[in-house]
């Protein structure tokens, strides 16, 4: 469906356009292929077998069904420098990044605030084109383990068109 790409590349103008703190822009896109979004769905369930953590099973399915997908990633900054200590450090005290899990961290919080903005800018879009989508947390963990996005912290939102959203009543 080809209304459903516009409406990705819609939803990156979104995050490109949204607030961000001091007007500096640490966040990423990466608008998947067909291909990509399949992969990143096999591993997610691969992942969530291997781990027994079926809510990775359940997302993976998920995202292999869904037509479009974007990931949205902060990526290293610097601290903002008002030493709010949010992040459990001042601001000439934090290393960025320092720290590897299923995020990269510590972050500035109020780059993480600039994050969260711009995820709710992109779903904002999605959902005035009536376009079905989830912002997903796990695979943004997957998608950012096998590198698909160079990004601190990751998310994606999958896009689904279809007669019932995809994304819920999910077991």
């Amino acid at each position: 469906m080809k209304g459903i790409d516009t409406v990705a590349e819609l939803m990156d103008i979104s995050t490109r356009t949204a607030p961000k703190a001091k007007g500096e822009d640490y966040i990423v896109t990466k608008i998947l292929s067909k291909q990509e979004i399949q992969r990143l769905g096999e591993e997610m369930i691969k992942y969530g077998k291997k781990n027994k953590k079926g809510g990775y099973v359940r997302d993976g399915k998920n995202v292999k069904d869904s037509q479009a997908l974007i990931l949205i990633g902060l990526k290293d900054h610097p601290p903002l420098g008002t030493n709010c200590g949010a992040c459990g450090f001042t601001c000439d005290t934090i290393k960025i990044g320092e720290k590897e899990g299923k995020f990269r961290g510590p972050n500035c919080i109020q780059r993480i605030v600039d994050l969260g903005i711009a995820l709710g800018s992109a779903v904002k879009t999605a959902s005035i084109h009536n376009v079905d989508n989830r912002i997903m947390y796990r695979a943004g963990i997957i998608a950012r383990k096998i590198g698909m996005i160079n990004a601190n912290v990751v998310y994606a939102i999958p896009l689904s068109v279809s007669g019932k959203s995809i994304y819920f009543d999910r077991s």
